[in-house]
């Protein structure tokens, strides 16, 4: 007869967890890794043909863990919103403030940190703010966009300091850079990719296509705004730029870590549109195992059909 080998078979189903806010993941008993998409908050929008948030930086791929663990996670918020006093820009403008961290299981040695996105630059002359994307540049004069962190986002666009065709005191600031793009540059053309966001990227872990991490649009304004096309935010939850004092400066999709809209002018300054808070999402495989279970050996042994 035969000798009964093996064990019980075990199996887990495929299991999705989705963190709109920091709490703890305890992973099932048989899990050895997991596939995770960590994405960081993202950046405000500046004030007065303010640049646009940069995308909270995108961190994704697998990582190995232990089975019947808890991990903790932290949910970055987004940056807030450049004020339209108050600061050190011109007539008191304000850059928009850095989103922050989104983090699984930090402080342990598997840890996974997106950089909050960069603030949006502001008041005429105000660079963008590096982060996990950077900030998109102030409009008036030339600036600089904040630099991307390496593999998690790109760059923010820089400010031209050319007056949007036709004429009059009508600038636009640059866009926020995404994770799958950098933010456009503000020109002297006036639609809707003239300081538009960079885009996000897509994403298919949580079951759906989602696309995450989009740039703020730059802000479009003038005492005498010629501009007719808001700048776009990047796919991926970016915020619209303001257009002179209306519509406003929109903000980053929350959950999605998106720049918001750079604040715009129009004989007084307009506050920017806030960042979008981060997310974490975690796939833990399904597991099975083709070991027999030992019950079905011993009824195929009996029934004489089981061979080594």
């Amino acid at each position: 007869m035969p000798r009964l080998i093996g064990a019980a078979q075990t199996t887990q189903a495929e299991q999705i967890t989705t963190f709109n806010s920091s709490g703890t993941l305890s992973t099932q008993p048989q899990t050895t890794s997991i596939e995770y998409l960590v994405v960081a908050g993202g950046g405000g929008g500046g004030s007065r043909f303010g640049g646009g948030g940069g995308a909270g930086g995108l961190l994704t791929s697998t990582t190995p863990v232990s089975g019947n663990t808890p991990y903790s996670i932290a949910i970055g918020a987004g940056g807030a919103a450049g004020a339209a006093s108050g600061g050190p820009g011109t007539g008191g403008a304000t850059t928009g403030t850095n989103g922050s961290n989104s983090s699984f299981a930090p402080g342990s040695g598997i840890e996974k940190t997106a950089t909050g996105g960069g603030g949006g630059g502001a008041g005429d002359a105000l660079d963008g703010a590096a982060g996990g994307s950077g900030g998109g540049g102030a409009g008036r004069f030339a600036t600089s966009g904040g630099a991307g962190t390496s593999g998690q986002g790109n760059a923010g666009g820089g400010g031209s300091g050319s007056a949007v065709s036709p004429g009059g005191d009508s600038f636009r600031g640059a866009g926020g850079g995404g994770a799958g793009a950098a933010g456009s540059a503000s020109t002297t053309t006036d639609n809707a990719a003239n300081g538009a966001g960079g885009n996000g990227l897509p994403s298919t872990i949580s079951g759906s296509d989602v696309t995450y991490a989009g740039g703020g649009g730059g802000a479009a304004g003038g005492t005498q705004n010629s501009q007719s096309t808001a700048a776009s935010g990047g796919s991926g939850g970016g915020g619209t730029g303001s257009l002179g004092p209306a519509p406003s400066a929109v903000a980053g999709t929350a959950n999605k870590g998106g720049g918001g809209g750079g604040g715009g002018f129009a004989g007084s300054n307009t506050l920017g549109g806030a960042g979008g808070s981060g997310i974490v999402i975690i796939k833990e495989p399904f597991v099975g195992s083709s070991v027999w279970d030992l019950r079905q050996v011993f009824r195929q042994v009996k029934a004489n059909n089981w061979s080594n």
